[in-house]
């Protein structure tokens, strides 16, 4: 019997992937025309990135799309970035940089598989069905072969799937645990239903921010589709410039992605505005995938108060149970969501580390970081906003 070929190569533009090709890997429950499960990983979006100038030159970061192929046929795909800082990916290794080169060594630049800028849990090896296992230790391999031969100090992926992240560590790479807050819909028929599973006293609490986001003074309302006119962009730019100017010093999109998003992804974003005066004032911008609603940006030019709360949580939660979603993840941190029915998740990521020393001591950090977690969860379930069932219940 032949023996298969397995061939990996890095491409500097997306471009250079067929989006057909790419997403018969990225999203083959798509095929039939319906949603992706992650819409993070689709050709569209991450060309979207690439094609506005998100990412690439003088970003920090720089495309190396990988592909594997099979006697021929491409059976997995990755999106891998040289990154020159750790900006933007939302899970933290700012420590291990300095620590690496205060004893000398040479972090960045690093490799990244990810998803740039959206700490959102998907797939991070993405393979024909049928050729999982085979695609993973090829792009795991040939990412590791690149930093190898480039002299590179790690290559991480993150926010990858547990199942990817307990077949990585099998693997021999380092598996990392961090948190964040996800709302899950246990089959709700509506918002109040929701409600009815909380305390009494969270369950008042809620209903009192959103009567007082909706009485800002103006309407708040949700978008899909053929209803966000491309005019609408113009406002939220400005909303996300200003966070981005808060919370990072320069925004990481540029004005064009959301052009582009607008052209080839509208249908995948629910974009939730509030509108006084016949302007739009504060806006949060979500992304659907087939069974999760991921929130990703908000920003507003007035300040009033809740509004953050109900154009980002609570509408979200709307929608979800409206459309049948399983799931609405809410970015990274945020202990303020748990107490509005997000509770904390485990999250996961991988990493390889050329150093020998320095990997020893990355994996004990880990090790003790993971314990950490893992009784930061139980506590905050302890705190959640959920009724105690009781034996009477």
């Amino acid at each position: 019997m032949t023996q298969a070929t397995l061939e990996i190569e890095a491409f500097g533009s997306l471009a250079e992937i067929p989006a057909r090709d790419w997403d018969a890997c990225a999203c083959p429950e798509a095929a039939d025309g319906g949603r992706p499960l992650d819409p993070f990983t689709t050709h569209r979006f991450l060309n979207a990135l690439e094609a506005s100038g998100s990412v690439g030159t003088g970003t920090g970061w720089q495309p190396r799309y990988l592909a594997a192929r099979q006697d021929g046929v491409l059976i997995g795909v990755a999106p891998l970035y040289a990154k020159g800082h750790s900006q933007g990916e939302y899970i933290f290794d700012h420590n291990w940089a300095h620590a690496y080169e205060q004893a000398g060594g040479r972090y960045y630049p690093k490799l990244q598989i990810a998803v740039p800028f959206t700490p959102a849990t998907g797939r991070r090896f993405l393979a024909r069905p049928g050729h999982e296992a085979t695609a993973m230790g090829a792009l795991i391999e040939g990412a590791i072969r690149i930093a190898s031969d480039n002299r590179l100090s790690s290559v991480h992926a993150t926010f990858c799937t547990e199942d990817e992240a307990i077949a990585g560590e099998v693997m021999g790479l380092m598996r990392r645990t961090t948190q964040q807050f996800h709302w899950e819909n246990i089959g709700y028929n509506d918002f109040d239903a929701f409600l009815a599973n909380l305390s009494s006293r969270k369950r008042k609490n809620i209903r009192k921010e959103r009567a007082t986001a909706n009485a800002f003074g103006g309407e708040i309302v949700s978008l899909t589709g053929d209803a966000i006119r491309p005019e609408h962009w113009d406002s939220f730019w400005q909303f996300y410039q200003d966070t981005g100017a808060r919370k990072w010093g320069t925004p990481y999109l540029t004005r064009r992605f959301f052009d582009i998003a607008h052209e080839t992804m509208r249908e995948d974003m629910l974009l939730v505005l509030a509108i006084r005066e016949g302007r739009p004032v504060a806006g949060a911008l979500n992304f659907i995938g087939r069974e999760t609603l991921s929130g990703r940006y908000w920003g507003a030019v007035e300040d009033h108060p809740c509004l953050h709360f109900e154009a980002c949580y609570y509408r979200a939660i709307d929608h979800a149970i409206a459309h049948g979603l399983k799931r609405v993840e809410a970015g990274a941190q945020g202990a303020h969501k748990l107490a509005r029915g997000y509770m904390p998740v485990a999250t996961h990521s991988l990493h390889w580390v050329a150093d020998p020393g320095f990997a020893r001591a990355v994996e004990q950090y880990l090790e003790a970081e993971r314990s950490a977690t893992d009784e930061e969860i139980e506590v905050l379930t302890s705190y959640g906003p959920f009724r105690k069932v009781t034996s009477e219940d």
